[in-house]
């Protein structure tokens, strides 16, 4: 079992409150992300979680057991950092047998939880080779190899893949995602890249300054983000955020339409724009286009290849039912 109930945890620095009273449930066997931008909060979270920070106020249960005050050894949870913090001299097999060893588990046990999560993990054939001998992606394995042997109730993962190169990371992510629902133990995965939460969650917690700003599924939060906030920060390109005059037709402060939902023409449509930089990547073409009064360009994605440059005049129609309305407070307004 691996639930996790924050109720009304703080976390303060002398005067300084990092992180004010928050509630969050995370259920046993979910894949839940914390997401934002730097300074928000989302490691400290996580440390308060795993025991690496003491609470200032509140409760952190596990398995519905108070884990407030107890230290990290005692909570039941694995944690994998962006360090992969493996010891150089020994072998793949001895850094995964680490913990065991301090655990006091017998030799017999210790290499069945080995073989079991070298081949979950695809570490069988480099068992013996010492981590100067492995790729990046390959030692992050190990890392994760030496945390399932644990057994945990959950796994704490603090931007894992920030250290591999982009293709690496894309390879990873599949796997630490086969992993979970090999497993189907809770992990909680801490990242600010949205993409990384978008293709890994089944939850995602969106922070800002501490606050929980929506917690949903990817889908929940990309197609009704709650705020201006949401709404900027998941999608990849970000979703066009609009004000003036435009939004005010619309009865909203501000309104957003994502890069897809717009229909671009060069004979007519709603809003007439000039192409700026113009991002070509094979399967989507990206335009940059500015529109006088916009203010900032819009994002326009279009399917393929287009033969639209820099300096074409085009007209763009956003989808009516894909619009998103936010009040002056940045929050959405229901539809």
């Amino acid at each position: 079992m691996g639930r996790i109930t924050l109720d009304k945890v703080r976390k303060a620095f002398g005067d300084v409150e990092v992180i004010p009273p928050l509630d969050l449930t995370i259920e046993d066997g979910e894949f839940v992300v914390f997401v934002g931008p730097s300074g928000c909060g989302k490691s400290t979270l996580l440390r308060l979680i795993a025991g690496l920070e003491d609470v200032s106020d509140g409760q952190i249960r596990i398995d519905r057991q108070d884990a407030t005050n107890l230290p990290p050894a005692k909570r039941g949870l694995a944690m994998v950092f962006q360090s992969y913090a493996l010891y150089p001299h020994m072998s793949v097999r001895k850094n995964i047998a680490f913990p065991m060893k301090m655990a006091g588990l017998s030799q017999e046990e210790q290499e069945r939880r080995i073989e079991a999560a070298a081949k979950a993990l695809n570490l069988t054939d480099y068992l013996d080779r010492k981590p100067g001998q492995l790729s990046g992606g390959q030692r992050q394995r190990v890392a994760i190899g030496r945390a399932i042997v644990r057994e945990p109730a959950a796994f704490l993962f603090d931007e894992p893949l920030s250290n591999l190169d982009a293709a690496l990371r894309v390879g990873m992510r599949l796997e630490i995602s086969e992993l979970h629902k090999r497993l189907a133990t809770t992990m909680v995965y801490v990242t600010h890249d949205q993409v990384e939460a978008m293709t890994m969650a089944d939850k995602i917690v969106v922070l800002r300054a501490g606050h929980i700003e929506q917690v949903g599924s990817p889908l929940e939060l990309y197609n009704t983000p709650r705020n201006v906030f949401v709404a900027g920060f998941i999608g990849s390109p970000k979703m066009n955020l609009i004000t003036g005059p435009e939004a005010e037709k619309h009865g909203a402060t501000t309104i957003g339409i994502r890069p897809e939902h717009l229909e671009v023409s060069t004979g007519s449509g709603e809003w007439k724009g000039v192409i700026g930089v113009s991002e070509h990547l094979g399967s989507d073409t990206f335009f940059h286009v500015n529109i006088e009064g916009f203010g900032e360009p819009l994002t326009v994605r279009a399917s393929g290849e287009v033969s639209l440059t820099y300096g074409d005049t085009i007209w763009l129609t956003p989808n009516a039912s894909n619009l998103h309305r936010f009040d002056a407070e940045g929050l959405r307004i229901a539809d």
